[in-house]
């Protein structure tokens, strides 16, 4: 279980599967996220862009540092999780 709950922003668009893979994800293993989708916020999309330098989605967010694409064993190393 994780101790303290990180700090997880997913960087999103409602057609992108592997945006929606990761947000099961989080789901499944009970991780509160913060879901922004940048096909309708702009602002978002330059921030996502200017600390990753990338444009495609997903890129996540765990306490600030990015996760570009869905890398469940990144993912899972950088919150902790035990499969």
């Amino acid at each position: 279980m994780i101790s303290a709950q990180a700090k997880v922003i997913v960087f999103s668009t409602p057609a992108c599967t592997f945006c929606n893979q990761a947000k099961r994800y989080f789901k499944e293993k009970n991780i509160r996220f913060t879901d922004v989708d940048v096909s309708k916020d702009q602002s978002a999309a330059r921030d996502m862009m200017r600390r990753t330098g990338q444009m495609g989605v997903p890129v996540i967010l765990i306490n600030n540092k990015a996760i570009i694409g869905f890398d469940r064993n990144k993912i899972d190393q950088m919150l902790n999780i035990k499969n």
